[in-house]
């Protein structure tokens, strides 16, 4: 497998509202997704991972044992290479390819990389940046179709906290069944 999900995020202030949240992977979906339609035994759709040698496979375990899909086919693996470039060749860390998992104990520890870039928008047009960032976010939400990065997050979050978090019987025993071990 070549990539991992190379996620990016980003954070922009809003004047007098919640910022402006972008946090996304460049898969064609996450992970976890994948991971729970192994737990359940189910496949997963064509086009969303790799096996590990390569090859397009609709069975979940074989995914987890590849890699997934990258999203936007060229142009997302250009991304995900440039996500790859920055936080792994400019850092020292491993690459994806060269990463063991996160998921079981066999091989070393990942040695993945991180890189961060803070700009201070007040040092390129100071109230006036904050202002159209504001006015940015105010169209893109009153756009047909469109949504602002992270608000559907917010909404759930928000939801979760006042309804509570909604669970599965299977996944309620589960949970009991490992915690008295």
């Amino acid at each position: 497998p070549l990539f991992g999900t190379d996620p990016i995020a980003f954070a922009a202030p809003v004047d007098g509202g919640e910022p402006l949240v972008v946090d996304v992977s460049l898969s064609k979906v996450a992970r976890g997704k994948i991971m729970a339609a192994a737990q359940k035994g189910e496949a997963i759709p064509e086009g969303w991972a790799f096996d590990k040698v390569g090859r397009p496979t609709t069975d979940a375990g074989a995914a987890l044992a590849g890699t997934m899909a990258p999203l936007g086919d060229a142009k997302g693996t250009a991304l995900a290479l440039m996500v790859e470039l920055l936080a792994a060749g400019l850092t020292g860390a491993n690459f994806a390819y060269e990463q063991s998992s996160f998921f079981d104990d066999r091989g070393p520890p990942p040695g993945t990389g991180q890189l961060m870039i803070a700009i201070d928008p007040g040092a390129f047009g100071g109230v006036r940046a904050l202002a159209r960032f504001t006015e940015m976010a105010e169209a893109v939400a009153g756009s047909d179709g469109a949504r602002v990065p992270g608000r559907r997050r917010q909404e759930l979050r928000e939801r979760l906290r006042r309804d509570g978090i909604p669970a599965d019987r299977a996944l309620i025993d589960e949970i009991q069944r490992i915690s008295t071990g």
